[in-house]
């Protein structure tokens, strides 16, 4: 085949770094969401939904054939990182936590997923972020272990 083609739908979800919650006011956590969007069509790297809360992001999004997950969150971190700390000064020390999860998503489960990510706000008033990792990280079937997963 001469042409390269995929549709690959990735849900990742990563934490500020000790869950602080740096994106607690709406409006910032808003433009974050937003930035985060942008990095990814920068790297062609479609975003379906972009959300989460205060301490963590959600990204729906096909992946582009062209990045390795692990690249693609980098960049989003790293880039995201660096305007973030332009918007305030009390936000100098804004960082995001060292690793992710990523989690494969078909085409039927993608409403669903995008849904979910959509409903954050609600889903936290009853789960924290840890409890809501650990429940994913098992729906997936992905072995983990506790000392390393919270930075």
């Amino acid at each position: 085949m001469p042409q390269s083609l995929a549709n690959l739908l990735v849900h990742l979800v990563f934490s500020t770094k000790n869950r602080q919650p740096f994106l607690q006011d709406g409006e910032l956590q808003n433009e974050m969401h937003r930035y985060l969007a942008g990095i990814c069509k920068d790297l062609d790297c479609m975003p379906v939904r972009v959300g989460g809360v205060g301490d963590h992001v959600h990204v729906l999004a096909r992946q582009a054939r062209t990045i390795s997950v692990s690249d693609w969150i980098k960049e989003l971190k790293r880039v995201s990182s660096l305007w973030i700390k332009t918007k305030a000064e009390s936000l100098s020390d804004f960082q995001w936590q060292a690793g992710y999860a990523a989690f494969s998503v078909s085409r039927s489960q993608s409403p669903v997923v995008d849904r979910y990510i959509a409903e954050q706000e609600r889903h936290h008033r009853a789960m924290s972020f840890q409890d809501e990792l650990r429940a994913l990280l098992e729906k997936h079937s992905i072995e983990y272990d506790e000392r390393y997963v919270w930075d």
